[in-house]
């Protein structure tokens, strides 16, 4: 009888893990059916969940109106630049604050964290007036630099590095390695999930980001991705077909960049967890 009872239970789990699975496929996979049908038919009735052949079609009319190439390209580089670069920022910050001590380090952390409840809303208008000074307008480095050193990257590193022996770094230095050789060879590696946690989140923020790119881009040839597909959007008619393909290409990036980094990512979340 007990047997039967846990049996039944593992049965019921799979089913609703399964109806979770399909309910979270479905949107996608819609998306992609309709990324191969006209604009006409895609919110037919009832719906067609079978591919079409209007997929080079709407690939040839999606270049036409974005560039879509020259439109990704500004996305990726923009986007594993700025991770790149945020990654090793939050790094080192995350180190000072984890393993040295100085004047102020709980205040300037606390100060860090109080800066996750400002909106980014609040900071548009000083961020386009620093802009427009430094004659950035319609740029890569004005998308990039403002937000590169991310407050939680920063909390997340610095709680991982703390689970770090401070023995391990104090033979380090007694061995004659400075403080650049010890993060490079000896910190950096050991944070292997962490960083990968926090590359996905990055990597992800920028990619999808839509308010600052859209306030500091005003040309097509410097458009990233969300830029240019909200610009598919019309106020009369919308091509339905090229804007699904469009968003159909963006997502898979994204599913590659955390394919990549899945392995590390939850060890790298739950290292957060640790405490002083």
């Amino acid at each position: 009888m007990k047997h039967k009872k846990e049996y039944l239970n593992q049965s019921l789990l799979y089913v609703f893990l399964s109806i979770g699975v399909i309910l979270s496929i479905l949107p996608f996979y819609w998306m992609a059916i309709g990324s191969t049908l006209p604009s006409g038919k895609i919110f037919s009735v009832p719906p067609s969940f079978l591919p079409g052949n209007h997929l080079v079609e709407n690939a040839k009319t999606l270049n036409e109106s974005l560039d879509f190439l020259k439109v990704l390209w500004n996305s990726l580089f923009i986007s594993v630049t700025y991770t790149i670069v945020s990654v090793l920022i939050s790094s080192m910050a995350g180190y000072a604050f984890a393993k040295f001590e100085f004047k102020g380090k709980s205040s300037i952390f606390f100060i860090i964290l109080c800066t996750l409840m400002i909106p980014f809303q609040v900071m548009l208008i000083p961020l386009f007036e620093i802009i427009v000074t430094l004659d950035w307008l319609n740029t890569y480095q004005a998308i990039i630099l403002p937000t590169l050193a991310s407050p939680f990257a920063i909390f997340l590193m610095r709680q991982n590095m703390l689970s770090i022996p401070m023995s391990i770094i104090e033979s380090a230095r007694i061995d004659g390695a400075g403080e650049f050789k010890i993060f490079f060879s000896i910190v950096l590696p050991t944070m292997k999930p962490a960083v990968a946690a926090v590359s996905i989140f990055l990597f992800m923020s920028q990619w999808n980001s839509l308010l600052w790119p859209l306030i500091t881009l005003n040309s097509k040839e410097m458009f990233t991705l969300p830029v240019a597909l909200s610009s598919l959007v019309g106020l009369a008619r919308i091509d339905y077909g090229q804007l699904m393909l469009g968003t159909t290409l963006s997502v898979v990036p994204v599913l590659i960049f955390f394919l990549i980094f899945q392995k590390h990512f939850i060890s790298g979340i739950l290292g957060g967890s640790v405490k002083e």
